[in-house]
């Protein structure tokens, strides 16, 4: 395809002709026959965004799931009237996403019980690690005599809860309208089977946008079950097989334990740590040594801000969700969303990183803020190379987007793109 008019990120306005990659970029290119020509009418072209977090089955799952965290339920009562006039899906189930203990508490099997005790209810918590269930849920899946009811992900039962099919091209058409031309899926426990179904729907269009995997190098850390050895040897086994490891750590207790394995294991060059949630100042050189990427997600601090200010101590606050200080510093960075468990919006992620307000109006970290221009450039990485951004040149991926003509890209809105492009088609 050929794009007439668009506006390089240098200022020159230029005609650009895109397939697999960008082959050709001039004042004035001739259409070929067929081929499909999109005027830009001098709107800025930029790489296409890739969201190098998120969990595409549980984006879908989210789609026709019942909240049941803020900001829709706030309280017990609200959680108990949620329940209870929800409607069961087809399976016979409610499944509702994104609790959090200030609603009513750390649940348990008998709690929900007192609220719904006839119909199979999971209630995922909004980290995405921990499902909490209702005696007849448990039945279902012939765990009758589970203490209290709260299935981890890390546990091997989690793997009973029962998955249904989801609309995929459904969340994916709303990333492509957000200008997403890349996903990496950082779901840990995805099998074979699950890589090659969703590499399927890629293959027939579904997924239009390119489709990465930290499956199998994906581990989730947990402050009760932390071990150093254990971890370094899981390390080495995979970093033997040419395989990077993105460890998750989202308390400091984990980014210890995490850093000091990736020491004693050894360098590859596709390590990552995702979420880094919280990064003390005297850890900060401890992560350039590692020469780890650093994955993070800046929207939490607008989505949680009000939570943290409750519950974070107030000298930790500079600590959470860092950017400025580890860019700075020299740390391999991107950025993500950890959809569902955070929103989709990439655009609104960017926003975040550069106000860090909260939804109350507070002010996180200010002095982790970025520039608009860095915030987009974290969005800008290749699949296997987060922290190295992607550019509109010729031999760059032809993954493109294009924004609405006089559109501020220093807003850092959604609603300004208007074309997106991958390996040449529109999205």
């Amino acid at each position: 395809m050929l794009i007439r008019h668009g506006t390089l990120p240098d200022g020159r306005i230029a005609d650009i002709r895109v397939e697999e990659h960008i082959t050709v970029i001039a004042g004035r290119v001739e259409p070929m026959p067929s081929e499909r020509v999109v005027d830009a009418e001098a709107g800025a072209v930029l790489p296409g965004l890739h969201d190098h977090h998120l969990h595409l089955r549980a984006m879908a799952a989210a789609l026709d799931s019942l909240p049941v965290g803020p900001p829709q339920v706030r309280t017990r009562e609200q959680l108990a009237q949620a329940l209870r006039t929800a409607q069961p899906g087809p399976d016979g189930w409610i499944r509702a996403v994104g609790y959090h203990a200030s609603v009513a508490g750390e649940l348990d099997r008998k709690e929900i019980d007192a609220i719904v005790a006839d119909t199979p209810i999971r209630i995922q918590h909004r980290s995405g690690a921990m499902w909490i269930l209702n005696s007849a849920a448990l039945s279902r899946i012939g765990l009758d005599d589970h203490a209290d009811g709260r299935l981890h992900s890390a546990d091997d039962w989690a793997d009973a809860l029962p998955r249904r099919g989801t609309a995929i091209a459904d969340v994916t058409t709303r990333l492509a309208r957000y200008g997403v031309t890349g996903i990496t899926d950082a779901t840990p426990d995805l099998s074979a089977e699950d890589v090659a179904m969703l590499s399927v729907s890629h293959r027939r269009g579904d997924i239009p946008q390119r489709l990465h995997f930290l499956a199998p190098g994906k581990r989730i850390l947990h402050d009760d079950r932390l071990d150093v050895d254990e971890l370094t040897v899981w390390v080495a086994e995979h970093h033997d097989n040419d395989v990077g490891v993105a460890l998750h750590c989202v308390t400091h207790a984990q980014l210890v334990v995490a850093l000091a394995a990736l020491h004693a294991a050894g360098h590859h060059d596709r390590d990552r740590i995702e979420h880094a949630a919280i990064v003390p100042d005297d850890m900060i050189d401890d992560l350039v040594d590692a020469g780890v990427t650093v994955v993070t997600q800046p929207n939490f601090v607008s989505e949680r801000g009000e939570h943290y200010l409750r519950d974070v101590p107030t000298h930790e606050h500079s600590q959470l969700w860092r950017l400025a200080s580890l860019l700075r510093a020299g740390v391999p960075m991107a950025a993500s969303t950890d959809a569902p468990f955070g929103g989709p919006d990439p655009w609104a992620a960017m926003r975040a990183a550069v106000h860090r307000t909260t939804a109350g109006g507070d002010v996180i970290g200010p002095d982790e803020r970025i520039t608009a221009a860095e915030a987009l450039s974290l969005f800008f990485g290749h699949p296997d190379r987060p922290s190295v951004p992607r550019t509109v040149e010729v031999g760059q991926p032809g993954d493109l987007m294009v924004l609405s003509p006089g559109a501020a890209v220093e807003t850092l809105a959604s609603d300004m793109v208007a074309t997106t492009i991958v390996g040449g088609r529109i999205s």
